[in-house]
């Protein structure tokens, strides 16, 4: 007998239809899994099978073929073993046929019959919703994330054997209340920092137009301590925003246990040994980076200099495109990458810059052919980061983070008006047919630009973006017109760090 049930693969960071077909011949017992799985889907078999027994079923003592369909796309993950089991008991005659096309079914099993949350839930519900089904069957577990999206009845079910009733027809179990959001995790606040009034500004202004920054100073002076105050003056997340970042970290398996969307701004700081695919994105499933788990929010990159010099290139076109595109065995994969950069770095090997540094020229060179030039090319901010005077540490704070996210807000609803209906919310992501115009700039502020590309002190890429942080800044100064004051300051900026031009070499 023939058996078929509904299920999802994950492919990048959407999800797939998969028919699980489930054949039961005369013959020698066996079991074979055929679809191009990996070893977790080949692994299931002995899952599925101590599972069955478990629940109370009998397993059929015949030749048993499941096949994944579409066999062209690879399956990976114990996702398909609730839909494998079920199917065998469709096709053995246990469970009734007549209700197992209304329902997906998605989830990992234990050799006992439990159900076990699988990564991806919410990606599955959307598929489910996509193709029409009526409703979707997860474990427990996963059912809270499931049920963020409309359109489609979600059951939460603890086992097979509760499982084998719904596709009986029985009612499904009551969905589990909803739990109160957990307290938000304490958020590091600029009231913390002493001194530093110059990175802070430069922090507003990134995280007002959504620029990139990149922190350079001695060890100690608190470059980790501002950037890590980054994700907290930024805006909230819009509903659409948080369901892309639930997504995401569903997927990455960064959820399990917690309940409803993400709340807060993603942050990510991997070390500097990391991978260029563990950056950007790979594996031989192609998955989710550093960069992708840090969409809508910031990426921090301490150590600049040490990291690889290959994992900070295959940073530039994500920067640039927002995207990034993985291809392995002619299948590709797009993953967001919309992330705001933070880096910091020491400005020589021995760290103490230009007062005390004892670094010779060629110890200058090799530091700065470590750091990517095209990289810091696409970095809008180069922000010095002095230690703070005795004077500065014993002061109060220069401003607290409330206060920033005011500023930020406000000018944030001057780009959104600015930018409406070029799917851009800030200046940063603005397309080229939204960029500043000439017409906003002042004469002044026109030829100060004019002569700082003169000089060749910057490439197009930075005319272009110093323009864009000059936008920013009258933003923050509720300007409808660029000034030269704001281009001066823009150029200040990209210009102030104690790199020097062989960055950019």
């Amino acid at each position: 007998m023939l058996a078929r049930l509904t299920t999802f693969a994950i492919d990048g960071l959407a999800s797939r239809r998969i028919t699980v077909e489930v054949d039961l011949r005369t013959g020698l017992p066996g079991f074979t899994i055929v679809g191009r799985g990996d070893a977790a889907v080949r692994e299931s078999r002995e899952r599925v099978h101590s599972a069955v027994r478990n629940s109370g079923f009998e397993f059929p003592n015949r030749r048993v073929t499941v096949n994944l369909a579409p066999a062209y796309l690879p399956k990976s993950g114990p996702g398909y073993d609730l839909a494998t089991a079920c199917g065998l008991l469709v096709a053995s005659g246990q469970v009734p046929a007549e209700h197992a096309d209304r329902w997906a079914v998605f989830g990992e099993l234990s050799l006992g019959g439990e159900l076990r949350p699988c990564g991806g839930a919410l990606a599955v519900a959307e598929g489910a919703r996509r193709h029409g089904l009526e409703g979707l069957i997860v474990p427990r577990a996963c059912v809270a994330e499931a049920r963020l999206v409309d359109g489609v009845a979600v059951a939460g079910v603890d086992d097979l054997a509760g499982v084998a009733a719904i596709l009986r027809g029985e009612e499904p179990p009551e969905p589990p209340p909803l739990r109160a959001p957990a307290d938000p995790e304490p958020v590091e606040d600029l009231s913390d920092v002493r001194g530093h009034a110059l990175p802070i500004r430069a922090l507003t202004i990134a995280a007002a137009g959504g620029h990139n920054i990149l922190l350079v100073g001695p060890p100690g002076t608190g470059k980790t301590m501002l950037a890590r105050r980054l994700a907290g003056i930024l805006p909230p997340l819009t509903q659409d925003e948080a369901l892309e970042v639930t997504r995401i970290h569903s997927l990455a398996g960064l959820r399990h246990g917690v309940h409803g969307l993400a709340t807060a701004r993603p942050f990510r700081a991997p070390h500097h040994t990391i991978s260029a695919s563990g950056l950007v994105g790979g594996g031989h499933q192609p998955g989710p980076g550093e960069a992708s788990l840090a969409h809508h929010g910031v990426l921090f990159l301490d150590e600049l200099s040490e990291f690889a010099r290959s994992a900070l290139d295959a940073l530039r076109q994500p920067l640039e495109d927002r995207r990034v595109t993985i291809v392995r065995g002619q299948r590709a994969a797009v993953l967001p990458t919309q992330f705001m950069l933070a880096a910091a770095t020491n400005p020589c090997p021995c760290g103490r810059g230009a007062r005390s540094c004892e670094c010779t020229t060629a110890d200058h060179r090799r530091h700065h052919r470590r750091l990517s030039g095209p990289l810091l090319d696409r970095v809008d901010l180069h922000v010095p980061v002095e230690r703070p005077d005795e004077h500065a540490l014993v002061a109060g704070p220069v401003t607290t983070s409330a206060d920033v996210r005011e500023a930020v807000l406000a000018a944030r609803e001057r780009q959104e008006a600015r930018l409406a209906g070029s799917g851009a919310t800030c200046n940063a992501d603005a397309p080229a047919a939204f960029a500043p115009r000439a017409a906003d700039l002042r004469a002044g502020a026109r030829e100060t630009l004019r002569a700082a590309y003169a000089q060749g002190a910057l490439s197009a890429r930075g005319h272009a973006r110093v323009l864009r942080v000059a936008r920013t800044i009258a933003d923050l100064d509720r300007d409808d017109d660029v000034g030269a004051a704001h281009i001066l300051e823009a150029l200040a900026l990209r210009r102030s760090s104690d790199l020097t031009e062989e960055e950019h070499g």
